[in-house]
């Protein structure tokens, strides 16, 4: 029969946070983790002045009647653009160092027994040393976020309530990233004889499911769909997108460019239509696919389309923006998978650790 009590359960889960932000695994890493960050801020920020120089110096070149074309007002949350690209990587080596010893360091130093031995049910050691180290990784996340805040503010950024927002879902999708890959080093210390497999096991695990299924799904693409549509040699110059749609300086195509060009942006449209139902099935099982597609999708409001964190369209009125419920609601599919996905694995390590012959 499994019995919990909520006592127990907070005694094991602050024992396990306290034992994750004292050890020197856990502020070596962290460190790290913030250090990066910060680079990848201040490099941000940087570009983002750049941008924002570019773009006042086209507004007047415009006003000036020089230039036909102009690209969108930077927004703040460009800045944050490099950070979606480390956040998956740098949380993975943190996520499954907090998580892949949990169990297998009480099996090897044998006081998993001991432990069962005071009143304390299996459930509350599982759950509350799961509890503890989604403390510690909201810990380090919430730390790492407010040094990017503080960092903001020094240089004299100061986001809107859109952008404020965005800010903090992306932190609380990070948070949800880095649960995937905790739950998937649980589940490996859970199932492992020793910490050594455990690590192997979660390793192998991540990258199977964040490169292998995307590599797999554009091998199923290209075998079923084909190659896409070539583009053609247009001599005008010009700047577009994924899905061919121009997005840079544009200069005047003659009447044969322009049909050439649309029937190659209609071709393109129709590979596409067939591509991404597929890619999206594979794409859909990859945490850090996922986590690109949500967060691509947070930190750019001019984003019409999102697909599997690597191509997206941003075909729209110059100056309109995507509200925040329909950004979101773009990537419905891959929020519902980074929720899932940790709770799946996490029910594993749960049913193996209550039902695991301890002697």
């Amino acid at each position: 029969m499994i019995k919990m009590e909520a006592k127990g359960l907070f005694n094991v889960a602050r024992k396990e946070f306290i034992d994750h932000i004292t050890s020197r695994k856990f502020i070596l890493i962290l460190a790290l983790f913030l250090i990066i960050s910060a680079v990848a801020m201040h490099e941000g920020i940087g570009d983002y002045n750049n941008r924002l120089e570019d773009y006042k110096e086209q507004l007047s070149q415009v006003e000036e009647g020089e230039l036909r074309y102009m690209s969108e007002k930077p927004s703040i949350l460009f800045i944050f653009q490099r950070m979606r690209g480390l956040m998956p990587l740098l949380g993975a080596i943190l996520a499954i160092a907090i998580g892949f010893d949990l169990i297998t360091r009480e099996k090897e130093s044998r006081s998993l027994k001991s432990l069962l031995s005071h009143p304390v049910y299996r459930d509350e050691i599982i759950n509350g040393k799961a509890v503890g180290g989604i403390l510690a990784l909201v810990f380090a996340v919430g730390i790492a976020f407010l040094i990017l805040f503080a960092m903001l503010l020094i240089f004299s950024i100061v986001p809107s309530m859109d952008e404020f927002w965005r800010i903090v879902l992306f932190g609380a999708v990070t948070v949800l990233c880095l649960l995937t890959y905790f739950s998937i080093a649980l589940m490996s210390s859970t199932v492992s004889k020793d910490s050594g497999r455990a690590l192997m096991h979660a390793l192998i695990i991540v990258l199977a499911l964040s490169f292998a299924m995307p590599m797999l799904g554009g091998m199923v693409v290209k075998g079923v769909v084909g190659e896409p549509p070539e583009r053609p040699e247009i001599q005008s110059r010009i700047e577009i997108n994924e899905y061919g749609e121009l997005v840079g300086h544009i200069e005047p195509m003659n009447k044969e460019e322009e049909e050439e060009w649309e029937r190659y942006r209609e071709e393109l449209k129709a590979y596409s239509e067939k591509k991404w139902p597929i890619q999206d099935a594979f794409d859909v099982i990859s945490p850090e696919r996922n986590y690109m597609a949500v967060s691509i999708s947070l930190t750019n409001p001019y984003l019409t389309e999102v697909h599997g964190g690597r191509f997206w369209s941003s075909s729209h009125t110059l100056g309109d923006t995507t509200s925040i419920q329909k950004s979101l609601e773009k990537v419905w599919k891959s929020i519902f998978a980074l929720i899932i996905l940790p709770i799946v694995f996490f029910a594993i390590a749960y049913v193996k650790f209550i039902r695991m012959d301890i002697r």
